[in-house]
């Protein structure tokens, strides 16, 4: 298979056969070989002889149906850029697939806006996916990260005993504690209130913690 880049469009070509040009190019290269543009075709035809390895008849094709193509992306999609790129994919799948197409099961325009309406389709699925997986991530990381020694003393003290040991600790140790403890902010947020590295934070949280511990008397 061969990759050719065109104004429109990068397309893959069957076999040995050329990259079908996008859209007008096949007619300009028809007026500068001195030969008149061809008649148009209806779109069954014209994706017929694109099955066949006709460049022009692709080209003319393209003209024809794309602003359909994209029409109907925009419906799923309703983002321009998003049905632009899909498009393009629908009408390079067109030509990779034209020899599947079956005029006695239908029209050529039903065949390419059947293409287009199932990638799009599959775009929204990938797009919905992605913004899954980016809600996922963000849950994550705003979860606060308790160690063991902070389940200790969360389920084995009062919140006012805890407080009463509070002045056993540093005050860096004390107040990154009351940040992550009290006002439940994870250890990156703290990091960015008190202008700390992560590691140092991370650090002063758990030697506070220790700290609470031995103060209010939990087994270790």
């Amino acid at each position: 298979m061969t990759v050719v880049q065109t104004e429109r469009v990068t397309w893959a070509t069957r076999d040995d056969d050329a990259a079908p040009p996008a859209g007008g190019d096949a007619r300009r290269a028809d007026t500068q070989e001195g030969r008149s543009p061809q008649p148009a075709r209806d779109a069954n035809a014209l994706l017929t002889s694109a099955a066949a390895g006709d460049q022009h008849a692709f080209a003319a094709l393209y003209d024809l149906l794309s602003p359909a193509v994209h029409g109907t992306a925009r419906a799923v999609l309703r983002d321009p850029h998003l049905a632009a790129e899909v498009m393009q994919e629908v009408m390079l799948e067109v030509w990779r697939t034209a020899p599947r197409f079956d005029p006695g099961r239908g029209s050529a325009r039903t065949f390419v806006l059947t293409l287009a309406h199932r990638r799009a389709v599959d775009r929204v699925r990938a797009v919905q996916a992605q913004r899954d997986r980016d809600q996922r991530v963000a849950d994550a990381d705003n979860h606060i990260p308790f160690d063991s020694v902070a389940e200790e003393v969360e389920d084995t003290m009062e919140r006012t005993r805890v407080r009463g040991c509070l002045g056993s600790l540093t005050e860096t140790q004390r107040d990154a504690v009351v940040l992550a403890y009290y006002g439940g902010r994870t250890y990156r947020e703290v990091a960015e209130e008190l202008g700390a590295a992560l590691p140092t934070v991370k650090t002063r949280i758990r030697d506070g913690l220790i700290r609470l511990r031995d103060c209010l008397g939990v087994a270790s």
